[in-house]
């Protein structure tokens, strides 16, 4: 049995029962492996955790460098971002409900180990909000208050959005993107 399959039968199981509720037993069994089998793949359930929140941001960040790459301006860059961003969520919905839900999970030692990763990405859309701020495209007082407010918009999305729901997470993403960068006033 690959870590893969593993890392992937693991990520669905903690998305159904919730990383507290799911055992070493609950992974082992939908892999299919002995629960001692899978220690010999994985110490503990936290370094489990650890290495699929890993994945998630290692996935979501190479994202956002393809859109950090592009030469254009700041506010087609935070289009794109949003949109690839969103599509990651969409595709991809097991593990990144992992990562947006289940962060909090991991003991202190492993929290500390995480924080590092999460941060580089965050700062990456605060780059990208800076970039349009000196451009000129962007007016924004608080950039590290505006990634928040956006990053909550848009991880918030995993708790509600369905596939072939009523709007395709392309529309969802455009909606968010004009709410941002046109705001709602006439």
């Amino acid at each position: 049995m690959s870590k893969e399959a593993i890392l992937e039968s693991a990520a669905q199981v903690i998305r159904k029962k919730g990383f507290h509720a799911a055992s070493m037993a609950d992974i082992a069994e939908s892999v299919p492996l002995k629960k001692a089998s899978l220690y010999h793949h994985f110490a503990s359930k936290q370094e489990i955790l650890l290495e699929l929140l890993n994945r998630a941001l290692e996935m979501v960040s190479e994202r956002m460098m393809l859109v950090m790459e592009q030469d254009r301006p700041a506010d087609e860059k935070l289009r794109m971002a949003m949109r690839s961003f969103l599509r990651t969520l969409s595709e991809q919905g097991d593990l990144v409900s992992i990562l947006l839900l289940e962060h909090r999970s991991l003991d202190p030692e492993f929290h500390s180990r995480h924080i590092p990763t999460r941060d580089r990405f965050e700062n990456m859309w605060r780059v990208l909000i800076q970039e349009g701020v000196e451009s000129g495209v962007f007016v924004c007082e608080d950039v590290a208050l505006t990634v928040r407010g956006l990053m909550g918009v848009m991880n918030w999305t995993i708790t509600w959005y369905r596939p072939g729901g009523k709007l395709e997470i392309d529309e969802i993403s455009d909606h968010f993107a004009n709410v941002f960068l046109n705001g709602l006033k006439k």
